[in-house]
């Protein structure tokens, strides 16, 4: 499904991923574990092509993705839920969601927005609020939910776990969980194992921009 190979990734004169390999088959799901700074966010911006390679390759699902554009990757069936969630506060959360699908004018839209809400209910409840009235967590499962509208094969999440209340990140990995019986291949980046440890079927650990092993099975 995605393999990564000796992957250099620089911003401005700092180089910031060092040789990182990564694989992920499909219907897999892998954790990408790293303290703050040691270059999760940014492994998962190049993938998606928002950040340039110095070097190295991605391959997804057959088809070589290091210099395609990022508009290009998300056609591919490939969602990224950013660590900040990044969703428009003045919009409602059904337009949150909707935004990628409209921007590629895709012809479902409707239909992947109902499959959306059958995998996360709770974006059908509050579909007309403005994102600024809910809460973090609640933001990060529409987040989620966004990232699905273009993530129909793999999704990146970044940090879907931080700053949550307790209860919202069991219910996130729940959701999560529910996504990964579905079929779909998915990437989780975060500090540590608390809240994913029973989700992932391997574990990559990334420090100072490299991956230190292959990809540790958990199960």
């Amino acid at each position: 499904m995605l393999e990564i190979r000796n992957l250099d990734v620089s911003i401005g004169p700092v180089s910031i991923l060092r040789q990182v390999a990564l694989n992920l088959d499909p219907q897999e799901m892998a954790g990408l574990i790293g303290r703050n700074g040691a270059g999760k966010t940014t492994l998962m911006r190049s993938i998606m092509g928002l950040l340039p390679t110095r070097g190295g390759q991605i391959t997804f699902d057959g088809a070589e993705l290091t210099a395609a554009p990022p508009w290009s990757r998300a056609r591919m069936g490939i969602g990224y839920m950013p660590e900040d969630r990044r969703l428009v506060p003045e919009l409602t959360v059904q337009e949150n969601i909707c935004i990628p699908s409209w921007a590629m004018k895709r012809a479902d839209t409707q239909s992947r927005w109902h499959e959306v809400c059958r995998m996360i209910p709770e974006v059908e409840a509050f579909a007309a609020r403005k994102a600024q009235q809910l809460s973090g967590g609640q933001q990060k499962l529409v987040a989620i939910g966004r990232a699905l509208m273009c993530g129909s094969k793999l999704l990146l999440l970044d940090e879907p776990f931080e700053g949550v209340a307790p209860a919202l990140a069991r219910r996130i990995a729940e959701v999560i969980a529910g996504l990964k019986s579905s079929g779909l291949s998915i990437i989780v980046a975060e500090s540590d194992l608390r809240h994913s440890s029973e989700l992932l079927d391997k574990v990559f650990h990334i420090e100072r921009g490299a991956v230190s092993n292959s990809g540790q099975r958990v199960k």
